[in-house]
C-alpha cells in the first residue's frame, strides 16, 4: 500500500471532481473545431506515411569513358524523308555523318498520316547490277566497277551505287550538284525518289550512343561533310533557298527515364515564318541517379535548353537543320526514395494530438477569461 501511495503522489495528470467542472458553448465550438484539425492532420501525415518521400543530394560527378543513350522523335512536317539525315559529332573528334542504324522514317502526307515506314538512308536502294566503269564487253572472269566520277583515292576504286559516289564526294570534300549526271544515280532513281517525295514530311526517331562528352546532333537534309573546317552538305544546291526546317520535338531525352522527370523539348514545336536557316538548341545535361524504393538504380539524365536560329545569310552559310548541341555539368543530382519509418509516424502524430490540444486550451482560457472579465464589467456598470 505504501508503493501504491507514493504512486499516487506521482501521478501528473491530477483529477478535478465533475462537479467543479463548467462547460460552455465557446469551449464545444473549439473543442469541435480542434477535432477536425487533428483529423485533417493525422490523415496528412498517415498519407505521407504510406508513400515514400525523395530525397535529393548533390554531388560532383567523377565519371569518365561512359556512353549515353540520346532518345529522340521529331518530325518534320515539310521536309521529305529523301532528305533527311541524321549526324553525331563530338569534342573527342568522332564523327558520324548520315546515321542509318537504330534510326526509322515515317513519310508523313500534309495532314500527318503515315505513307511509309523505313529504315534505309537517303535515295534509292543500291542496285542489283553495278555498272563498269567503262563501257564495252566484261572479260572473262572480270567484275563491275563503277566510276567515282574523279573521287576516286586510288586508281581501283569503285562506286558501284549512287550512295557510293556520294560517300565518295563527302570524302574528298566535294558537293554532289549533278547526280542527274551519273549513271548510278540515274538507275537507282535518285532524283526521281527526292521529287516523288516533294511536298511530303518525315517522322524520324530512334537513338544514338553518344560518348560522355559536349558534342552535337544534327537532323538536315542531305549528307554532311567537312571542308577547310567549314561543315558543308551534299544536297545543298537542291531547294536550298526553299528548305522548310519547321518541326516538333515529341520526344528527346538523355538515358533512361525516372519518375518525376521533366524533358523541357518534348511537346516543342517550331514554324519557320523566314528563309531557311539553322535552328539550335543548346543544352545542358546533368547527370542524375534515381533509387527507388527497393533499392533499383536508374542512371539517367536531366536537362536545361536555350534555343536560337541563324538566318541562311552571310559566309558561311549556317546549314539549315535542327542542331543539338549539348554539354555536361560537373555536378550529379542524386534522388532517393526513401519510407517513413513507423517510430517517426507516430512521433508526428503525438506531435500533432498534443500541439492541437495544447493550443486549442489556450485558445479557450483566452476566451472563457476574456467573457467572464466582459461579464463582470458588464454586472457592476463599468462596461462600455
Amino acid at each position: 500500500m505504501e508503493i501504491f501511495n507514493k504512486l499516487r503522489n506521482l501521478d501528473a495528470y491530477p483529477k478535478v471532481n465533475e462537479d467543479f467542472y463548467s462547460r460552455t458553448l465557446s469551449g464545444g465550438i473549439i473543442t469541435l473545431v480542434s477535432s477536425i484539425v487533428m483529423l485533417f492532420l493525422f490523415f496528412s501525415e498517415f498519407r505521407l506515411y504510406l508513400h515514400a518521400v525523395t530525397e535529393t543530394k548533390l554531388t560532383v560527378d567523377s565519371s569518365r569513358g561512359e556512353t549515353l543513350r540520346v532518345n529522340f522523335d521529331v518530325t518534320f512536317p515539310a521536309l521529305a524523308c529523301s532528305l533527311l539525315s541524321v549526324d553525331a559529332m563530338d569534342i573527342s573528334g568522332e564523327q558520324h555523318y548520315d546515321i542509318r542504324h537504330d534510326i526509322i522514317k515515317k513519310r508523313i502526307d500534309n495532314l500527318g498520316n503515315v505513307i511509309e515506314s523505313r529504315t534505309e538512308g537517303i535515295g534509292a536502294p543500291k542496285i542489283e547490277r553495278p555498272l563498269q566503269r567503262h563501257g564495252g564487253r566484261l572479260d572473262h572472269n572480270e567484275t563491275y566497277c563503277g566510276s567515282c566520277y574523279g573521287a576516286e583515292m586510288l586508281d581501283d576504286d569503285c562506286c558501284n551505287s549512287c550512295e557510293e559516289v556520294r560517300e565518295a564526294y563527302r570524302k574528298k570534300g566535294w558537293g554532289m550538284t549533278n547526280p542527274d549526271l551519273m549513271d548510278q544515280c540515274k538507275r537507282e532513281g535518285f532524283i526521281q525518289k527526292i521529287k516523288e517525295e516533294e511536298g511530303e514530311g518525315c517522322n524520324i526517331h530512334g537513338f544514338l550512343e553518344v560518348n560522355k562528352v559536349a558534342g552535337s546532333v544534327h537532323f538536315a537534309p542531305g549528307k554532311s561533310f567537312q571542308q577547310s573546317n567549314f561543315l558543308f552538305q551534299d544536297l545543298l544546291a537542291f531547294q536550298s533557298e526553299s528548305y522548310n526546317i519547321s518541326h516538333k520535338i515529341n520526344k528527346l531525352t538523355f538515358g533512361e527515364e525516372f519518375p518525376g522527370v521533366v524533358n523541357p523539348l518534348d511537346g516543342v514545336q517550331w514554324i519557320q515564318q523566314t528563309l531557311s536557316g539553322m535552328y539550335q538548341y543548346f543544352i545542358k545535361v546533368v547527370p542524375t541517379i534515381y533509387t527507388d524504393i527497393r533499392g533499383r538504380k536508374i542512371q539517367s539524365n536531366q536537362f536545361s535548353v536555350t534555343e536560337h536560329f541563324r538566318v541562311a545569310d552571310g559566309y558561311p552559310r549556317p546549314l539549315p537543320g535542327i542542331f543539338l548541341f549539348y554539354d555536361f555539368s560537373p555536378i550529379k543530382v542524386i534522388f532517393t526514395e526513401e519510407k517513413v519509418s513507423f517510430l517517426h509516424f507516430l512521433t508526428s502524430i503525438c506531435a500533432i494530438v498534443g500541439g492541437v490540444f495544447t493550443v486549442s486550451g489556450i485558445v479557450d482560457a483566452f476566451v472563457y477569461h476574456g467573457q467572464r472579465a466582459i461579464k463582470k464589467k458588464i454586472e457592476i456598470g463599468k462596461y462600455r
